[in-house]
C-alpha cells in the first residue's frame, strides 16, 4: 500500500475527488496518509479532517523564498514517507530539490491540453480565459508528472471536453473539472500505485 501525500492551497475539490475515489475503491494499492497546505485557511484542510486524514500546514508566507520553502516541504514529505505526491490546486512552484528527490513521483493536474496554455503564469481561470480567447473548439485537462519546468513533465493521461458557444471561463472550468479532472486524477493515482506507469525516454506509458 503506497502512501499518498496531497499538497493543497485552496478549496480542495480535486482532493475531494481523490478521497471519494479511495473510498469507492477506484484507487487501488494507495492511501491518502497526509494533506499538506500552504494556506492555513484552505478549505481542503476541513475536507481532510472530515475524513480522518492527518494534516500539516506549512505557510508559504513564512519563508523568504521558494528554495527555503521547498526544503521545508521536502522535509515534510520525507517525514511522511511519501510514495506519491499529488499537487491538487497547490499554488507554489517547487524548487528542484523536491522535484529531483521525488522524480516521477509527483503528479499534477493542469486544466488544459498540454502543451497548449501551460507554463508559468497559466493557472486557474487564466488558463480557460486564454483557451477561449484563442477560440479553441476542444479543451480539457492533463495529468502529468512534475519536473523542474512548469507543466513540462511526462504526460500520463489527457481528456477533452467540447467548448460550447457562449462559454465563460467559469463555465468551461466547471465542465473540465467535472468531466476530466475529477475522473482522470484518481485514475492516474491508481495506475501509479499499481506500478502501471512506465517511463521510457522521458515519456510515460500506461500499462493496462
Amino acid at each position: 500500500m503506497k502512501n499518498i501525500v496531497v499538497l493543497v492551497s485552496g478549496g480542495g475539490t480535486n482532493l475531494q475527488a481523490l478521497i471519494d475515489a479511495e473510498k469507492s475503491g477506484i484507487i487501488k494499492n494507495g492511501k491518502i496518509t497526509c494533506v499538506i497546505s500552504s494556506n492555513p485557511n484552505a478549505y481542503a484542510l476541513e475536507r481532510a479532517k472530515n475524513n480522518d486524514i492527518s494534516t500539516r500546514i506549512i505557510p508559504r508566507k513564512e519563508y523568504s523564498d521558494s528554495v527555503s520553502y521547498s526544503h521545508a516541504i521536502l522535509d515534510a514529505l520525507n517525514e511522511e514517507k511519501a510514495d506519491l505526491v499529488v499537487l491538487a490546486g497547490f499554488m507554489t512552484i517547487l524548487d528542484e530539490c523536491v522535484t529531483k528527490a521525488y522524480a516521477y513521483k509527483i503528479i499534477n493536474v493542469h486544466p488544459a491540453l498540454i502543451p497548449s496554455f501551460c507554463g508559468e503564469g497559466f493557472y486557474g481561470l487564466r488558463v480557460h480565459e486564454a483557451a477561449l480567447a484563442y477560440g479553441v473548439k476542444v479543451s480539457g485537462a492533463t495529468i502529468h508528472f512534475v519536473n523542474e519546468k512548469a507543466d513540462a513533465g511526462a504526460i500520463i493521461l489527457q481528456g477533452t471536453v467540447n467548448v460550447e458557444n457562449g462559454d465563460t471561463p467559469e463555465i468551461l472550468q466547471k465542465r473540465i473539472m467535472e468531466n476530466v479532472e475529477w475522473k482522470l486524477l484518481p485514475k492516474a493515482v491508481s495506475l501509479f500505485c499499481q506500478d502501471k506507469i512506465e517511463i521510457a525516454d522521458g515519456k510515460a506509458y500506461v500499462k493496462e
